[in-house]
């Protein structure tokens, strides 16, 4: 008998997985408060919005594939690792597939992003190309950047003041301080899940040679960076409002603060395993909903 072909699911799912659809939020939540940014200016496009969101996510999905295939071809993976199954070091996508689907998807966001580029002109081709290659450099090339302790700084820059900036400008072509003060929230936010990923992986990434901050500062540091990031995004509200006169709706974002203050109790009671992995996934939902509590506040 011949064996049975596999489902069209189950051919799909290491894709899923590389993916890593429960950190996409990373790249939804930037273009929604940017939106709401340009809607308040009365400079909201829906066709802009969409095709930036689109963009957005497919560039952070192609990120994810390029470190799912460098830090298997680089050692960071291991079966001692804690965290989700990575597809390319579990040998359920081949490395050459997986740089197919990397290139494939990077080639789409930059096709989306020509009708952007259009609207925006050169700023957006830069942030668009510069996407790209940190995307890559990541965790690829001679130099990874998240191998030197610098992948924090490049998440703040690419997915809060690039991504939130970008999205506002490329509908409003303009920017202001407040665009920059809330892009800043969302990019300390997104830089956190970052942080419990880190501190999760320090071991194996120590062993591996990937300097993370986790690793080069220790444990308690990156506990006390997760905390200081915190500090930073919920201070944001009240600047907005105090300091450059938004509504004080602006202080909705705070109703997420009970979710914040359990996810740093988990953060720095917690030893790595189960917990820091369930920490990721909810350090993802808070960026999302104090996004979009941020966003209506804006509107508001």
């Amino acid at each position: 008998m011949n064996p049975a072909k596999p489902a069209p699911a189950s051919r799909l799912r290491p894709w899923l997985m590389a993916s890593r659809p429960r950190t996409l939020t990373a790249a939804m939540t930037p273009v929604v408060v940017g939106t709401a940014l340009a809607l308040r200016a009365h400079a909201f496009s829906a066709p802009l919005a969409l095709v930036t969101l689109v963009s957005a996510v497919l560039i952070q999905i192609g990120a994810n594939f390029a470190n799912d295939l460098y830090d298997f071809k680089k050692g960071a993976d291991t079966p001692d690792r804690l965290g989700p199954m990575r597809v390319t070091s579990a040998g359920l996508l081949a490395p050459r597939t997986v740089e197919i689907g990397m290139w494939l998807t990077f080639g789409l966001a930059a096709l989306l992003g020509l009708y952007l580029i259009y609207a925006g002109g050169w700023p957006i081709l830069a942030i668009g190309v510069a996407s790209i290659l940190a995307g890559i450099a990541y965790t690829g090339g001679p130099v990874p950047l998240g191998y030197i302790g610098l992948g924090d700084l490049l998440v703040f820059v690419f997915f809060g003041l690039a991504a939130v900036g970008g999205t506002y400008y490329v509908q409003a072509h303009a920017l202001a301080a407040p665009v920059i003060l809330a892009a800043a929230a969302i990019g300390v936010l997104t830089t956190n899940i970052l942080v419990v990923n880190n501190l999760r992986d320090a071991d194996t990434d120590r062993a591996a040679g990937k300097r993370t901050l986790a690793v080069l500062l220790g444990r308690p540091a990156a506990r006390g960076e997760y905390a200081l990031l915190l500090l930073v995004a919920y201070a944001t509200p009240f600047v907005l409002w105090l300091a450059f006169g938004l509504s004080p709706w602006v202080l909705l974002a705070l109703l997420s603060l009970p979710l914040a203050v359990r996810l740093a109790r988990t953060v720095f009671t917690a030893t790595p395993g189960p917990a820091m992995n369930q920490a990721l996934a909810g350090t993802a939902q808070l960026l999302a909903v104090y996004g979009v509590l941020l966003a209506v506040g804006i509107i508001l």
